[in-house]
């Protein structure tokens, strides 16, 4: 029998989990339909821009070391996204206005509610926090900037600033050390189970706790989270099981 050891460290996941970053995209989404309904757009390739855009965003790969930023790339995505669904080579300066309301909007809406600054706050008390997001380090450092967090956390760590980013063990070793904690002294906190779950179950935290806000299925294929909860806010319910 492993002993038992004491939860210390609560390590977060951001988007998704700790800020509704899903829903500030859906509302950056219908600000650039606005944008694109004002510049005269054809109504019927409106809805389409914005899918491909999505799409481009979901499958993006981004290095940073070829010398372009995370804003090139993504002007490119609204590019495309314009070019493929009106069939013709679109304004450059659509595509870069496209980008801006959307990355802007996103920021301004992104953020960290009272009940969740308060349960950090909290948890602070009687425990090391450790902010652990995947992404390019510039677009996550605008996010960590936006909603003002990072005097909750013992220490921020972003996947792009690192060789590797979750669910690989080199960036959760990386954080016990910096906590100066064990794995076992661990808690790992996230909504995705193929990134937060998994990489906290091969990393061989205490526990690993699921956030499903919206109630989803495990698929068959998926790790298997500890806890699973609606929200961040029940964190409290699972901390006094553990």
């Amino acid at each position: 029998m492993m002993e038992n050891k004491r939860v210390l460290a609560i390590i977060f996941d951001l988007d998704n989990t700790l800020v509704d970053t899903a829903g500030a995209g859906r509302v950056a989404i219908q600000k650039v339909c606005d944008l694109l309904n004002s510049k005269q757009v054809q109504e019927s390739h409106v809805g389409n821009i914005c899918e491909l855009f999505l799409q481009k965003l979901l499958h993006e790969s981004f290095d940073p070391s070829v010398g372009i930023t995370i804003d090139d790339v993504r002007i490119r995505h609204w590019y495309e996204a314009l070019q493929e669904a009106q069939g013709t080579d679109p304004d450059p300066a659509l595509a870069s206005s496209c980008y801006y309301t959307w990355k802007n909007t996103r920021m301004q809406v992104l953020d960290l509610s009272p009940e969740v600054r308060t349960l950090l706050e909290e948890l602070q008390k009687n425990y090391k926090l450790l902010l652990l997001t995947n992404g390019d380090s510039q677009t996550q450092w605008e996010k960590i900037k936006a909603v003002r967090c990072e005097g909750l956390f013992s220490a921020v760590v972003v996947g792009g600033d690192h060789p590797e980013q979750k669910p690989a063990l080199s960036i959760f070793t990386y954080c016990f050390e910096h906590l100066g904690v064990q794995p076992q002294q661990s808690i790992m906190v996230g909504d995705s189970l193929s990134t937060d779950i998994q990489g906290g179950i091969n990393a061989g935290v205490k526990a690993t706790v699921w956030i499903n806000s919206d109630s989803r299925c495990i698929p068959q294929s998926s790790v298997t989270p500890d806890y699973t909860v609606p929200s961040v806010l029940n964190l409290m319910d699972v901390l006094a099981e553990l």
